[in-house]
C-alpha cells in the first residue's frame, strides 16, 4: 500500500503542487512573521547590549510617551548625587547622562530625517563604555565636542542629512527651545556596527543638553553607572539603589535590556498579530482548496481503491494510503512555505526600511521554534482537510465502487445541515449579544467564526437556489450547453460548495474591509465638518509631539484670536494604563464640539473630565474620585463633568494641562487649534502662521479641508496593504476553482466524450466549462459580499465608540467586487477548458 501510495504522488506532480501551494502561502507568512520579528528583536537587542553600562539611573515609573520612546518627566538628579554615586564603592565611574527622544535632524535640502515611528535621541557626550567594557561611542571623523555650540552626529545621519564637518546643522526638538542649531565637529558609530535601526543620534557636550533640554545647568535625567570589577552588575544595582533619592531607580545591563525587549515586543504585537491573522484567511482558504482536491482525488480513484479492497486492503489501509499523500503534500507545503518566509521577511524589512526602521546588514535570525511552528501549521491542516475525502473513500463498498455507482450519503448532508444551522444560530447569537449589551470585540469576533464556519457548512444546502438563480439566465442565452452548464453546478453540490467557499472567504473580509475603510472615511468627515469648529490645525508632519513653545508663538499671529494647544500623555488611572488628554476645557470647547452630559467644563484645575461611554462602564458620576498615577508621583481628581464620546479627543480621560506640569510631564503638545479673528483676512492669517513655523519643517499647519484630507489619507495606506494581503486569499481561491474543473474534467473524461460524440464543439465544450466556473465564482461573491455587509456593518456599530460613527456601505465597489467574481470565473476556465477541448474523442469514450 505504501508504495502503491508513493507511486500514484509521482504519477501526479502537478496535483500534488497545486494542492500544496495554498499552504505554501499560508505557512509562508507565519514563517516569514516569526523570522522578521526575531530578526528585528535580535537587532533591538544588541544595540541595547552595545550600548547600555553596567547601571543605569533613570526616574521611575516611566510610562509610553505618546510620541514613542519613554518620558522620565522633568525630574533630574543634581551633580552632587552623581559625585556621590561615583564615589561608591565598586564604582570605577559615573557618568551623569541628558537624554531626549524628540530632537529630529533637518537636512541640507530641509527635510527632516528619520521620524515616522523611529527616535530622534539627542544626549550630551561622554566616555563611559559598554558593559563589556567596549566603548559605546566611536568617533570616526573629527573629535569630541569641546564647546557650546558643537555637536556630533551619527554616521549614517551625517550622510544622509548631507552634513560635513564645520556645517551649521539644524535641530527641531519638543522642549522649550524648539529651534536649536550648531556646528557638526564629528561623526559617531554607536557599538562595533553604528546600526540605530532607524534612529538618528545627536551628541551635545554637557552644558548645551542641559540648557536645551533642561533648563537647568549641573542637571541630569539619568545617570551610566560603570563598575571596578569588584561586584556583580546585580550587586553595583542594589548598593547604586540605596544612594538614590525617591523617584529615581538603578537597573543593570540585564533588566535594560528586558524592559527594552519588553517594549519592542508591545510594539510588534499589533504587526505580528495582523501579520499571522492573514496566514490563518490564507490557510483557512487553502484548507477547502486541499478538502476539494481530496475529495475530487478519492471520487476518481474509487475504483483504484475498490481494487485495492477487493485484493485485501482493509479500510484503515485505504484511510492511511490517503492520508500519507496529505502528509506529502503538507510536508511539501511547509517545507516550500518555511522557504518562501525568508524572502517575505525580507520584503517586511525592506518595508520597515521606508517607514524609518532601518535594518540595513542585520542578518535574518532563524530560531528553530520558527520551523517548528511551520510544520506543525501546515501538516495538520493538510491532515485534517484529507481527512474526511480519506474516510468517505474508506467506507465506499468495493462492488459499488467497481460499478462506478457511487453517490454522497445522504444523512452526511443532514449531519451539515444541523451543525451548519446550530453553528450559524450560535454566531449570529453571540454577534447580537456582543452589540446590544456592549459585549465588546472578542465575542463578536468569535460569533463572526462561528458564522463564517456555520456558512461554509450550509453552502452546499443554500449555494443550490443561489446558484439556480445565478445560472437562470443560462439556457435563454447559451440554449443546451448553458442548461449542461448549470446541472453539472448543480450536479454535485458539496464540490462546488466547497470551491465557492474559499472565495467566498477571501471576498467576505474584502467587504468587511470596504465597509469600514468607507466607514472610517465617512466618520473623519463628519467629526470635521461637526465636531472641529477650529480653522486651522497645527501638527507634527513626524508624529511627535513638539515644542509647547509654539503655540504663544502662533497666538501672537496678527488676526489669530485663540490657539489652544492639546496635550496627550499616557497615565495609570485607578491602577490601569491609558491615554490621557489634556487641554483647557473652556478654550477647547470653542474650537471643537463638546456635548456636557451631567456635570460642567469647569474642572477648577484640578478636576477631569470622562467620556460617558466610560462612566458607564466604570460606574462613575459627578463628584466621584479617580486616581491618575503620573510621573511624579499619584493624585486623586474629582470628576467635574461627563461628556460624550468625542473623536477629535480620542481619550476617554480629559485633566487640565497643570495635573501633568505638576505630575512632572514633561510639556509637549500634540497639536494646536487656531481660530481666526473675525473679518481678519483668511490668506493672511494662514501666511502669518506659515512665517511663524517657518524654521520649524517638522511642524505643519492645514485648514479644515487639508486635515480632513490628511486624516483620510492616514486610512488609504492601511487598506491598501490589508486589499493586498488578502488579494493572496482570492488568488488561493482562484487556484481552487482552477483545480477544481481541471480535476472535474478528468473525473467526467468519458462524459465529455461522449458530448463532442453527439455533436457538441469545442467551442461549446469550452463555453459549458466557462460558464461552470462563473457560476461557480458569484456563488463564493455572493456569498463572501452578504456575509462580509454583515460582519462590516457589525464590526461598525461595536467600533462606533472608537471614532467609527458613520456607516457607509461602498455599493460601487461591492458591484466591482461581483463583476471581478465573474472575470475571476472566466479566467480560471482557461486551461480546464483547453484541456478538455483538446482530448481525444475515442480515448475519452474508451476512458474508465
Amino acid at each position: 500500500m505504501l508504495r502503491a501510495t508513493l507511486k500514484g504522488l509521482l504519477a501526479h506532480k502537478l496535483r500534488m503542487a497545486m494542492s500544496a501551494f495554498a499552504i505554501v502561502l499560508g505557512v509562508a507568512f507565519v514563517s516569514g512573521t516569526f523570522v522578521f520579528t526575531d530578526t528585528l528583536n535580535a537587532s533591538f537587542t544588541d544595540l541595547f547590549r552595545q550600548t547600555a553600562p553596567d547601571v543605569t539611573v533613570q526616574p521611575t515609573q516611566t510610562n509610553a510617551a505618546p510620541g514613542g520612546g519613554t518620558d522620565g518627566g522633568t525630574r533630574v538628579l543634581t551633580a552632587r548625587v552623581v559625585a556621590d554615586l561615583a564615589a561608591l564603592p565598586g564604582v570605577e565611574r559615573a557618568d551623569g547622562g541628558v537624554t531626549d527622544q524628540d530632537t529630529f535632524v533637518v537636512g541640507t535640502q530641509g527635510k527632516v530625517i528619520g521620524g515616522g515611528g523611529s527616535a530622534g535621541v539627542a544626549r550630551n557626550y561622554t566616555t563611559g563604555p559598554a558593559t563589556d567594557g567596549s566603548p559605546i561611542l566611536t568617533i570616526t571623523q573629527g573629535g569630541p565636542p569641546a564647546g557650546r555650540g558643537q555637536l556630533l552626529l551619527d554616521e549614517k545621519t551625517a550622510t544622509t542629512a548631507g552634513y560635513t564637518l564645520g556645517d551649521t546643522v539644524k535641530l527641531v526638538t519638543a522642549g522649550a527651545h524648539p529651534e536649536v542649531t550648531g556646528t557638526l565637529v564629528g561623526t559617531v558609530r554607536v557599538g562595533p556596527t553604528g546600526n540605530l535601526a532607524g534612529a538618528t543620534l545627536v551628541l551635545m557636550d554637557t552644558p548645551t543638553a542641559q540648557q536645551v533640554y533642561l533648563g537647568a545647568a549641573e542637571t541630569f535625567n539619568m545617570v551610566s553607572v560603570t563598575g571596578d570589577g569588584s561586584l556583580t552588575n546585580q550587586q553595583l544595582r542594589a548598593a547604586v539603589s540605596a544612594a538614590l533619592p525617591a523617584g529615581f531607580e538603578a537597573l543593570d545591563d540585564e533588566q535594560i535590556a528586558a524592559e527594552n525587549q519588553h517594549q519592542i515586543q508591545d510594539a510588534l504585537a499589533f504587526i505580528s498579530t495582523f501579520l499571522l491573522v492573514f496566514a490563518a484567511v490564507a490557510l483557512i482558504v487553502g484548507s477547502f482548496l486541499i478538502l476539494n482536491t481530496f475529495s475530487i482525488i478519492v471520487a476518481q480513484r474509487t475504483r483504484e481503491l475498490a481494487l485495492l479492497r477487493a485484493l485485501g486492503a482493509a479500510r484503515r489501509q485505504v484511510t492511511r494510503s490517503v492520508l500519507i499523500e496529505a502528509l506529502a503534500v503538507g510536508l511539501l507545503g511547509s517545507t516550500l512555505g518555511l522557504l518562501l518566509g525568508f524572502a517575505l521577511a525580507l520584503g517586511l524589512t525592506a518595508l520597515f526600511g521606508v517607514i524609518g526602521v532601518d535594518l540595513t546588514g542585520a542578518a535574518l535570525v532563524f530560531q528553530p521554534g520558527t520551523a517548528v511552528a511551520a510544520y506543525a501549521v501546515g501538516v495538520p491542516v493538510t491532515l485534517l482537510a484529507a481527512y474526511l475525502p480519506a474516510r468517505r473513500a474508506a467506507t465506499v463498498p468495493p462492488v459499488a465502487a467497481i460499478r462506478d455507482d457511487v453517490s454522497i450519503p445522504e444523512s452526511s448532508m443532514h449531519r451539515r445541515l444541523l451543525g451548519g444551522g446550530l453553528l450559524t444560530a450560535a454566531g449570529a447569537g453571540l454577534m447580537v449579544w456582543a452589540l446590544a449589551f456592549d459585549g465588546g470585540l472578542q465575542p463578536l469576533g468569535g460569533g463572526v467564526l462561528a458564522v463564517f464556519i456555520g456558512i461554509a457548512l450550509l453552502a452546499p444546502v443554500i449555494g443550490r437556489p443561489i446558484v439556480t438563480a445565478i445560472a437562470g439566465p443560462y439556457r435563454r442565452l447559451f440554449g443546451t450547453v448553458g442548461i449542461l452548464a448549470r446541472e453539472n453546478t448543480r450536479r454535485n453540490p458539496r464540490r462546488t460548495a466547497a470551491t465557492a467557499s474559499a472565495l467566498m472567504i477571501g471576498l467576505a473580509l474584502v467587504t468587511t474591509t470596504a465597509v469600514l475603510g468607507a466607514s472610517s472615511k465617512s466618520s473623519v468627515e463628519k467629526m470635521v465638518s461637526t465636531d472641529l469648529k477650529a480653522d486651522y490645525v497645527v501638527s507634527n508632519a513626524v508624529g511627535s509631539p513638539f515644542s509647547a513653545a509654539i503655540a504663544p508663538r502662533l497666538a501672537a499671529v496678527p488676526g489669530v484670536q485663540s490657539a489652544v494647544p492639546s496635550r496627550f500623555a499616557v497615565a495609570t488611572v485607578n491602577g490601569q494604563q491609558e491615554p490621557v488628554a489634556a487641554f483647557d476645557p473652556a478654550a477647547y470647547s470653542q474650537i471643537a464640539a463638546i456635548t456636557v452630559q451631567s456635570g460642567d467644563l469647569a474642572t477648577g484645575g484640578d478636576g477631569l473630565l470622562v467620556t460617558g461611554s466610560r462612566a458607564d462602564t466604570q460606574g462613575w458620576t459627578v463628584g466621584d474620585i479617580v486616581t491618575v498615577d503620573l510621573p511624579a508621583g499619584a493624585r486623586d481628581l474629582p470628576i467635574t463633568g461627563i461628556i460624550a464620546p468625542n473623536t477629535l479627543i480620542r481619550a476617554d480621560i480629559v485633566v487640565p494641562p497643570a495635573v501633568l506640569d505638576a505630575g512632572g510631564v514633561t510639556p509637549m503638545d500634540t497639536a494646536v487649534y487656531i481660530n481666526r479673528t473675525p473679518g481678519a483676512d483668511p490668506a493672511a492669517v494662514a501666511a502669518g502662521i506659515d512665517s511663524a513655523l517657518t524654521d520649524l519643517p517638522t511642524v505643519t499647519v492645514k485648514d479644515q479641508d487639508a486635515f480632513a484630507q490628511e486624516q483620510r489619507a492616514a486610512i488609504d495606506p492601511l487598506l491598501a496593504i490589508i486589499y493586498a494581503l488578502l488579494g493572496l486569499a482570492v488568488i488561493i481561491a482562484v487556484l481552487g476553482i482552477v483545480n477544481t474543473l481541471a480535476l472535474s474534467v478528468i473525473e467526467r473524461t468519458r462524459e465529455v466524450g461522449l458530448l463532442r460524440a453527439v455533436g457538441m464543439s469545442r467551442r461549446q465544450l469550452r463555453s459549458m466549462i466557462r460558464l461552470e466556473s462563473v457560476a461557480i465564482a458569484v456563488l463564493g461573491a455572493v456569498l463572501g459580499i452578504g456575509l462580509g455587509l454583515t460582519f462590516g456593518i457589525s464590526l461598525q456599530h461595536a467600533m462606533a465608540g472608537q471614532g467609527i460613527d458613520q456607516l457607509t456601505i461602498p455599493g460601487g465597489q461591492l458591484i466591482m467586487f461581483l463583476v471581478l467574481a465573474g472575470l475571476v470565473g472566466v479566467l480560471a476556465a482557461v486551461i480546464p477548458a483547453r484541456r478538455a477541448a483538446r482530448m481525444d474523442v475515442l480515448r475519452a469514450i474508451t476512458a474508465d
